[in-house]
């Protein structure tokens, strides 16, 4: 039916919307000191806003957060000297925004 044919090609263009997203942005992940949080955060604001976790040390927290891979390497170096370490960036195959 109609219906189906438009639910189908609804869901196929999010699916080729979502790879196109992917490939225009890499998660970063990084520990930071809890003081420095809110200046990393501004750094990495995400796309609706970054993940913030509590570390096993509680002076430090863990961000991720999706970042364009067009400026993926000025914001590593960015948050490096701010002071965050254990800066990983990951590929991102697929997403729904």
């Amino acid at each position: 039916s109609g219906a189906e044919a438009d639910s189908a090609v609804d869901t196929f263009i999010r699916r080729l919307q979502g790879v196109m997203v992917a490939r225009a942005y890499v998660l970063v992940d990084y520990d930071i000191k809890k003081e420095l949080l809110a200046q990393a955060c501004a750094m990495t604001p995400g796309i609706e806003s970054p993940t913030i976790s509590e570390l096993a040390d509680p002076a430090w927290s863990a961000v991720r957060a999706m970042v364009s891979k067009a400026e993926v390497h000025g914001v590593m170096d960015s948050l490096y000297d701010l002071g965050a370490r254990g800066i990983l960036v990951t590929d991102i195959h697929a997403c729904r925004l």
